[in-house]
């Protein structure tokens, strides 16, 4: 709920791409499935926007990095397997620790 709250409070280039959520139907059952959907939709996000407007890109990767950490302080710290995700998607938005 709270790393949500960022998201639709998104702006300009990033909040239009992310306005288009509806757009994109998750049919994944298991968090393998939709990992298997969702990393690569990220990647090609990125991607799309950084041919676009790179600076908009940095500010999609922000918005999404800004977002797992509000999620992940909701509770006493992510769990070894939201450590493990919270991580793949980092490197599917290109960033390095």
């Amino acid at each position: 709920m709270a790393g949500s709250r960022v998201l639709s409070g998104a702006t300009g280039v990033v909040g239009e791409v992310l306005s288009g959520k509806d757009k994109f139907k998750i049919t994944g059952r298991t968090a393998a499935a939709v990992a298997d959907e969702v990393l690569p939709a990220l990647s090609s996000t990125v991607a799309l926007l950084n041919a676009q407007d790179p600076s908009e890109a940095r500010n999609f990767r922000t918005m999404v990095t800004v977002a797992l950490r509000e999620a992940a302080a909701t509770t006493d710290g992510p769990s070894p397997a939201q450590t493990v995700m919270i991580d793949k998607i980092r490197a599917a938005l290109g960033e390095e620790d």
